[in-house]
C-alpha cells in the first residue's frame, strides 16, 4: 500500500507527515514551490508534483486529498475515475448532490472513499460512545456541543461549513442516526455573506436533541461536548483531553441526586494517526470506513439544511 497526498498546505502537510512516518508515503502534490521544496528536504525517497493530475497517473492505489474545501468534489471525482481509493479531509464536498454522486462513483468503480472526520478517531469519542450505548447514563436527553475560538476566518465557507462539519459527525454518530428537525441561527459580523458565530439545534426521533455552537469570534478556546442523560451525565474537555461522569441527576420527583463526579477516561493518542491508519487498513481488508462517503452524505445533509437557513435569515450587522 502507499498513498500520495493532494495538497500539503495548512493542514496537508499533517497528512505528509503521518502517512510518512507509517511509512506509506509515495508521492505529493502541491502547487506552493516554496511548501514543494521545503517538504521534499524534510522527506527524501518521497516524488514531488507541482500538479496533481500528475500524481494520479503515477501507479500509486491511493491518494489523500487536503485542498481548498471547494476542489474536494472535482479532484475525488477524477481519484476515483482514475481507478484510486480516496481519502478526503472535510467537507466530502460542498453539497449533498456532489457527495452523493462520489459515494456511488466509488461503488461502481469498486473503492473505498473516506471522509476526514477527525472526531471520530479521538478515542475519548469512540469511548463516550461505548459508554452511552451501554446504557451507563440511561435514557439521554440531549448533547450540546462547544467549539469556539479565535480563530482563522475564511473568505469562502462560512465557521459552520469550516468548524462545524466534525462536531455534527460526531453528534450522528453519538445518536446513531440522521436527525428529523434542523435549525440554525447565525451572525455575520466580519463579512457581508459569511456567519462567524452559528447556534445549530438538532431533533431527533424520541426525546433526544443536540445543540452546537460554533464561532471563530471568541475571546476563549473552548472545545467541550456535554451529554445529560437521565442517570448521569458526561462531559468531554476536548482541549484537556479528559471525560467525566457527573452521577448527578433529577429524580421523577424532580428532586436532585448528586453521587459527584469522577474522571473516566483520558486520552493519549494521536487522532489523526489513528486515522490514516483507519484509512490504511481499510485499504487493506476492502472495508467500508468508519467515517464513509454515506456517513459524509448525511453530515453534509445537515450543513445544507442549516445554510439554508442561515441564508434566508442572515443579516450583516456591522463590520469593523
Amino acid at each position: 500500500m502507499k498513498v500520495g497526498v493532494i495538497g500539503a498546505g495548512n493542514w496537508g502537510r499533517n497528512l505528509v507527515k503521518k502517512f510518512y512516518r507509517l511509512g506509506e508515503l509515495a508521492a505529493v502534490a502541491e502547487i506552493n514551490p516554496d511548501i514543494r521544496h521545503k517538504l521534499s528536504a524534510e522527506y527524501p525517497g518521497v516524488s514531488f508534483h507541482d500538479g496533481y493530475r500528475d500524481l494520479l497517473e503515477k501507479d500509486i492505489p491511493a491518494v489523500a486529498i487536503a485542498t481548498p474545501a471547494h476542489t474536494h468534489y472535482r479532484i475525488a471525482r477524477e481519484a476515483l475515475l482514475a481507478g484510486k481509493d480516496v481519502f478526503v479531509e472535510k467537507p466530502l464536498a460542498l453539497s449533498k448532490a456532489e457527495a452523493e454522486e462520489l459515494v456511488e462513483l466509488a461503488e461502481k468503480q469498486n473503492r473505498i472513499l473516506m471522509a476526514g472526520h477527525l472526531l471520530l478517531y479521538q478515542p475519548a469519542i469512540r469511548w463516550i460512545k461505548n459508554y452511552i450505548d451501554s446504557g451507563a447514563i440511561g435514557k439521554v436527553a440531549f448533547l450540546a456541543q462547544e467549539r469556539l475560538k479565535l480563530g482563522r476566518v475564511r473568505a469562502v465557507e462560512n465557521v459552520l461549513w469550516s468548524f462545524g462539519v466534525h462536531d455534527i459527525a460526531v453528534l450522528l454518530y453519538l445518536v446513531g442516526e440522521k436527525p428529523q428537525e434542523v435549525r440554525a441561527a447565525g451572525q455575520r459580523f466580519l463579512q457581508e455573506n459569511i456567519e462567524d458565530d452559528v447556534h445549530l439545534h438538532l431533533r431527533f426521533a424520541g426525546v433526544v436533541q443536540a445543540h452546537l455552537h460554533i464561532s471563530w469570534l471568541w475571546p476563549e478556546t473552548r472545545r467541550r461536548l456535554t451529554i445529560v442523560g437521565s442517570e448521569a451525565m458526561l462531559t468531554y474537555d476536548e482541549l484537556e483531553q479528559e471525560v467525566v461522569l457527573h452521577k448527578k441527576r433529577v429524580a421523577p420527583d424532580l428532586q436532585h441526586h448528586d453521587g459527584g463526579s469522577e474522571v473516566v477516561f483520558r486520552g493519549s493518542e494521536e487522532p489523526l494517526l489513528l486515522e490514516c491508519r483507519h484509512f490504511l487498513e481499510c485499504l487493506e481488508r476492502r472495508i467500508s470506513p468508519l467515517s464513509d462517503g454515506r456517513s459524509a452524505v448525511e453530515v453534509i445533509e445537515v450543513l445544507e439544511a442549516a445554510d439554508g437557513q442561515l441564508k434566508r435569515s442572515g443579516k450583516k450587522s456591522s463590520t469593523f
